[in-house]
């Protein structure tokens, strides 16, 4: 496993330009696509990345409060299955030193959306992102939302989201993961 990115996030410290922090995403989204993410595997780990991505891997982001309990702009994630392919819709990111994807959702009624109430700091929410094995739920959209149970003058949510591969050792050993120096 190898954490390779993260994300702060807290709307007042974004606002003031405090550096590192960034804003609550209120649009339901992807972080990357599937020709991004085994993109960014070759980007971060070159000389490595080749073998790593001829057994599947996977991307699972952590996210959890700074502080608790989350009353504004909680997190919540769509159940993967219920997405379908034709639901994504591609959008390019340009960045000063690359260039990459992730992707948005089209509304769909059917979609159902989770989240925990008033997640507190000592509670953790796992959230597979890719997964390379096409026959598995590879993407998972995920969003902040606008809480209209939030009480007036609630704290303004603050947290942090951990990113991680996960490579696994062979096709046909899915349980075994592979540690990298």
């Amino acid at each position: 496993m190898l954490v390779f990115d993260y994300n702060l996030r807290c709307r007042p410290r974004s606002k003031v330009g405090e550096k590192g922090i960034r804003e609550p995403v209120n649009v339901a989204y992807h972080d990357y696509t599937v020709n991004s993410e085994p993109q960014r595997v070759r980007d971060l780990l070159p000389s490595k990345a080749e073998a790593s991505l001829e057994n599947r891997f996977t991307v699972i982001n952590v996210w959890r409060p700074i502080r608790g309990p989350v009353e504004v702009n909680p997190f919540a994630a769509c159940d993967a299955h219920i997405i379908e392919e034709n639901d994504w819709v591609l959008n390019d990111l340009i960045y000063r030193d690359r260039r990459g994807e992730d992707y948005s959702i089209v509304y769909n009624r059917g979609y159902r959306w989770l989240y925990f109430l008033r997640m507190i700091a000592q509670e953790v929410m796992l959230l597979k992102r890719y997964d390379s094995r096409r026959d598995a739920a590879a993407f998972t959209a995920h969003t902040a939302f606008d809480d209209p149970s939030s009480p007036p003058g609630a704290a303004s949510r603050e947290s942090i989201e951990v990113r991680t591969f996960a490579f696994f050792t062979s096709p046909a050993r899915t349980s075994a993961f592979q540690l990298l120096d």
